[in-house]
């Protein structure tokens, strides 16, 4: 990937929280969510940095999420960041296969866009299309994530993207190595199963140097939670930053 196309996508970073043994929800989904209120606010916190939130097909289908900016609060935070009150709401699913009675689409605070490609059959694409979600479709049986964040780039002005999960969309973003930032709040539970979605699910790396190359910058513990940030090695330090 060149340089000149990097500059075309947006900043990626995402957030989320594991059980000191990895696991993002139990095997079941039964636990999706089991971070604490800091960690809660902390996610919330994350999305006044961000343009645009996005999130998986599955974790929109099995919770009650809005992808939205939360309460007054962090809405006046955002516009002091000099962003727009609502952010923009991506979903992504490479089927098509959403529930169009998801609660995400009961909202209509904000433009929702779904992130799918050419292979989804009409039916289901006027099924979508009739949420009132902007349905754009890149690549044929795999979704194309660099034609589609440059499309978010240049045609929504989406310059710092925040991905919520699950584990498969955000293995497929380590895999087209578009991971700029990882915010990770380790929990002190253990979980267990093996079957339990991870942080990064899907095909693995078959060496260790085949692996993604991340290095700490900031760690802070709350109570018994940890709080890390991890940053790509190739990313300059102010690349996140918002000129």
């Amino acid at each position: 990937m060149t340089s000149r196309r990097k500059r075309k996508l947006p900043f990626v970073f995402l957030n989320l929280a594991m059980s000191a043994d990895g696991k993002i929800a139990s095997a079941n989904r039964a636990i999706p969510n089991f971070g604490s209120k800091r960690d809660k606010a902390h996610m919330m916190e994350l999305r006044t940095e961000a343009d645009a939130v996005m999130s998986g097909a599955r974790t929109v289908d099995l919770n009650a999420v809005t992808l939205g900016p939360g309460s007054e609060k962090y809405r006046r935070a955002r516009i002091r960041k000099g962003l727009a009150e609502y952010n923009l709401r991506v979903i992504v699913s490479g089927s098509g296969s959403i529930d169009a009675d998801a609660e995400i689409f009961r909202h209509r605070f904000s433009p929702i866009v779904i992130l799918t490609t050419r292979s989804v059959p009409r039916r289901r694409l006027e099924s979508l299309e009739r949420t009132g979600a902007e349905v754009k479709m890149f690549g044929n049986k795999q979704l194309d994530f660099v034609a589609a964040f440059r499309w978010l780039r240049e045609k929504r002005n989406v310059k710092r993207l925040l991905c919520e999960g699950g584990g498969e969309l955000n293995g497929a973003l380590f895999r087209a190595d578009l991971v700029n930032e990882i915010h990770l709040t380790i929990s002190p539970q253990i979980l267990g199963g093996l079957s339990a979605p991870t942080i990064s699910d899907g095909p693995d790396a078959p060496r260790l140097a085949d692996a993604r190359q991340f290095k700490l910058i900031s760690s802070k513990r709350i109570d018994d939670e940890m709080f890390l940030v991890f940053r790509r090695k190739h990313v300059r330090e102010g690349r996140g930053r918002r000129s």
